[in-house]
């Protein structure tokens, strides 16, 4: 009966597709890591009304994030149907999962607190 049971849930579950699996990760770490800059740069926004650092901030966080959720979009897309099904490729994919995660949400947190030590080095004295 277990073995039924299992069978069942394998002809219904959907296939792995680690190509479909990053893009939907990097849709959502975009998201974050929108809403991250937002609150992270309007924060600094407020302590620095005279500084163009904060702005400066925004503009390094959008360039830096684009590339990177490229190369791991490109890195991924170039997989064939073969390949994007094989469960072998499980631990790469943690790892650009991972990477893409610390990315996202540490960037925002380390480009404004290096500008927020910028302008309190540069600004304030």
């Amino acid at each position: 009966m277990i073995d039924v049971i299992r069978h069942a849930r394998r002809s219904t579950a959907r296939p792995i597709d680690w190509r479909k699996r990053m893009s939907d990760n990097i849709a959502y770490a975009l998201l974050v890591y929108t809403a991250l800059q937002i609150f992270m740069t309007m924060g600094a926004l407020k302590g620095e009304a005279n500084s163009i650092l904060p702005y400066l901030a925004l503009v390094v966080l959008v360039i830096a994030i684009i590339p990177s959720c490229r190369r791991f979009e490109c890195r991924w897309n170039r997989l064939t149907d073969e390949q994007a099904a094989d469960p072998a490729l499980a631990g790469n994919y943690r790892r650009d999962r991972t990477a893409l995660w610390l990315l996202a949400i540490g960037l925002p947190f380390a480009l404004t607190g290096i500008f927020k030590l910028l302008a309190y080095t540069f600004v304030a004295h």
